[in-house]
């Protein structure tokens, strides 16, 4: 897949000599792929603190993650609440329907320091979503991969992971495995 980076937004480019049918071109109406995860959710979370070197200093994290949809459902937020080694830690996510677009964005802000995030823009194909974007780890811009997999109605699976050399390889920086409370 071709990258490019264009005023810290990252666009996917398609398979080199690939063509669209006119079919594929139809935009496909992802307005209700999050709707998997409406109620409260027990989070287990491991943040990889060293996800170029190893990955093997890690944090586990427990918890508990609420969505709930906004604008009928074209829009949702979600918040997280976990206790690790080092403290209580929040969050909050809010995820937006671009309809003409036909993708996602998701954008997180961190409770304690109130920073946003930038936002990742992706879709669901085949049951998984994939997101992507910019961020900077260690004072360097990396690309940043979010996948949701493994959906069922009372579990999935999200991770997270960096590339530093263009999306050509990927490591592990966060996952949680989430499984329904209500």
């Amino acid at each position: 897949m071709m990258w490019k980076l264009l005023r810290g937004v990252v666009l996917v480019g398609v398979l080199a000599g690939a063509s669209l049918s006119a079919g594929a071109q139809a935009l496909r109406d992802g307005s209700h792929d999050f709707d998997f995860c409406r109620g409260v959710w027990h989070t287990h979370a491991t943040q990889v603190l060293d996800p170029f070197d190893g990955g093997t200093h890690t944090v586990v994290m427990d918890g508990t993650k609420t969505a709930r949809p906004v604008w009928n459902g074209h829009a949702w937020l979600e918040e997280i609440e976990a206790d690790g080694p080092h403290g209580h830690w929040e969050g909050a996510t809010l995820f937006v329907y671009n309809k003409k677009a036909a993708q996602w964005s998701q954008t997180y802000v961190d409770g304690d320091s109130g920073e946003m995030e930038a936002p990742t823009i992706g879709s669901f194909k085949n049951g998984r979503g994939e997101f992507y974007g910019t961020s900077v780890y260690k004072g360097r811009n990396v690309l940043v991969r979010g996948v949701w997999s493994d959906i069922t109605p009372s579990s999935h699976r999200y991770e997270i992971a960096y590339s530093q050399d263009g999306g050509r390889t990927w490591a592990t920086a966060f996952k949680a495995d989430l499984t329904r409370l209500k």
